[in-house]
């Protein structure tokens, strides 16, 4: 990450509900810590209440709707931030997707999120999630935002 870091989130909590659909208890995201010219950055903390944890651990669904949700959330500031409605974005696919571990109850994910092509309505991010500097997913979804929702 260049000028931003992970110490200090920008928005959290209710705050970041204003920029994403979901609502608990599928809310995957609890830290936005801002973006700069590499990207977004996002952060959850693992717990065991979570729809996606199954024996102490988050599992591969999980982390894809993390990802997706950490994408959520940067469209959504962008367009708060200029005054405009927030969209509804939709996955359009999921593509070299890897999990290389399950985050356990308590770990702290740390997601950067980057723009790999803009079309239109269509945007291909790419993702890297990790914890305690290990990556433990990486891969890129393609996302349909739906504007006039």
């Amino acid at each position: 990450m260049s000028a931003l870091s992970f110490d200090t989130p920008l928005l959290s909590g209710d705050e970041l509900l204003e920029l994403i659909p979901q609502r608990p208890p599928v809310v995957m995201v609890d830290h936005f810590y801002g973006m700069d010219e590499d990207g977004s950055y996002t952060g959850l903390k693992v717990e065991d209440s979570n729809l996606f944890c199954w024996d102490g651990k988050l599992d591969e669904c999980g982390l894809t709707e993390h990802i997706a949700q950490s994408a959520a959330v940067r469209v959504g500031y962008l367009y708060k931030t200029a005054g405009e409605k927030v969209p509804v974005g939709f996955i359009g696919s999921v593509n070299r997707m890897n999990y290389f571990a399950l985050p356990q109850v308590g770990d702290e994910l740390r997601t950067t999120i980057r723009v790999e092509q803009e079309i239109f309505d269509i945007t291909l991010i790419s993702a890297a999630v990790q914890v305690n500097g290990n990556t433990v997913a990486e891969g890129q979804l393609k996302i349909f935002l739906k504007k006039d929702a």
